[in-house]
């Protein structure tokens, strides 16, 4: 990262879609913190409240007390979801969220039942189980996982219904990303529509990973909510669900499944609540004021908006620039620009690269898009990012509350920045010193 200066620069203060560096410069950040800053940086609202909670001394440990952050939060997230989505829990990380609703999938069945499925590609966290449930060009050296990963082609309803059929009533769940925001892949009505009646009919615990997608990014509350009617058994939220301040996670539930699995005296304590800072006050008290906020100021109508300036722009974009873009996908506020150099360039990067990682199958191009970053930093102020798996696009995923006048500048200085050719920015890149990125 120091390539690109953003490992040397020390940021001064953050607010809205803005960086603030020591130096004075100002960088408009259109990586949305990587999913965290749907309200962008240090948002007013979600300062005070937890400016109350600090100045009232309000409780942070609540365990044996009532915690009415807890329930209020709990309710809130009741209240905005579909169907009977009502029972919360709240770890600190996505990959926790994940690895509790996995949790929850496995004990509805006794232990009884003991594969799980994911995509091929997908990207549900780092630690042990969640790192074994992600698939995908991150997974390059293996660590321990959990027993019983099965693989399934993403949005193929035919992998799936041959893989439970190989697995017949031992399936306790199908973990997937309705948006794969990793790649900027989206499964189809029919194949989720497919998946829930599927599950249903083999008793499959359906989980959606929207730890990313949640809160309005991708034009809707979550992505599945696009689709009426359509109901997951259990939904992992986390990153912007924390207002940008707030290390909060959330798996939610259908009352019946965690009733199933939980409501009891013996297991009530088996996972979320005796863990040490689920639940903590100021963590809740700061995801209460994020959900309002993304409910009262229309978080999917924002993104919607910022789409009906990315979508157009960005496609344009394409068109003037054939030789290096290859395609451009996403929804929302949310979307990929595949850069695709011709031969020299791609061949000028593989020959730049240390032997280890010229095994990277995706390299040239990361080597490529990382020249293309490094322009829209170096000249225009621009903060962005590429992602890990898939065909590593640039991604263009600014705050929720980014004016349309920052939307017009970032594709403005896309355009001038392409405009200089891929051959002219790689060389530029490898005299800056491109090695360090190794």
């Amino acid at each position: 990262m120091t390539s690109f200066g953003f490992g040397r620069e020390l940021v001064d203060r953050a607010e809205g879609a803005y960086l603030y560096l020591g130096d004075g410069r100002r960088i408009l950040d259109f990586t949305g913190g990587v999913g965290v800053l749907n309200h962008g940086h240090n948002h007013p609202r979600i300062l005070a409240a937890r400016r109350r909670f600090a100045e009232r001394q309000r409780m942070e440990v609540h365990k044996t007390y009532f915690s009415p952050y807890v329930a209020a939060l709990a309710h809130n997230l009741a209240e905005v979801l579909p169907g009977d989505l009502n029972m919360s829990f709240l770890p600190n990380s996505g990959a926790e969220a994940v690895e509790g609703a996995v949790k929850l999938a496995y004990k509805v069945h006794g232990g009884r039942r003991n594969t799980i499925l994911r995509a091929d590609i997908s990207f549900h966290g780092k630690l042990l189980g969640s790192g074994s449930l992600t698939g995908g060009a991150q997974n390059h050296f293996k660590f321990p996982g959990i027993s019983g990963v099965v693989t399934f082609g993403y949005d193929d309803l035919e992998s799936v219904r041959a893989a439970v059929a190989a697995h017949p009533d031992d399936v306790y769940a199908i973990l997937i990303e309705p948006f794969s925001a990793s790649t900027m892949r989206w499964c189809s009505e029919e194949f989720l529509r497919g998946l829930r009646d599927l599950c249903t009919e083999h008793k499959i615990v359906l989980i959606f990973d929207e730890i990313y997608t949640g809160w309005g990014k991708t034009g809707s509350l979550f992505y599945f909510m696009r689709y009426p009617g359509l109901l997951p058994d259990v939904l992992t939220t986390s990153k912007s669900f924390g207002g940008g301040k707030s290390s909060i996670s959330a798996y939610v539930a259908r009352e019946g499944i965690f009733r199933k699995a939980y409501d009891n005296p013996m297991d009530a304590l088996m996972h979320s609540t005796s863990t040490t800072y689920y639940g903590f006050g100021e963590e809740c008290a700061t995801a209460i004021e994020a959900v309002n906020i993304a409910v009262e100021d229309d978080y999917p109508g924002q993104a919607r908006r910022i789409e009906q300036l990315l979508a157009p722009g960005l496609r344009r974009i394409a068109k003037q620039h054939p030789d290096a873009v290859a395609d451009v996908a996403g929804s929302g506020a949310l979307w990929g620009v595949f850069i695709d150099g011709g031969p020299k360039v791609l061949d000028l990067a593989a020959k730049l690269a240390p032997a280890g990682l010229a095994r990277d199958p995706q390299l040239r191009t990361k080597v490529v898009t990382c020249a293309v970053i490094n322009a829209l930093y170096r000249d225009h102020d621009i903060y962005s990012y590429y992602t890990l798996n898939g065909a590593s696009p640039l991604v263009v995923g600014p705050p929720l509350v980014a004016s349309d006048d920052d939307v017009e500048y970032f594709l403005d200085s896309l355009d001038k920045v392409l405009d200089q050719g891929l051959n002219r920015l790689l060389t530029r890149f490898v005299a800056q010193k491109v090695g360090s990125l190794w």
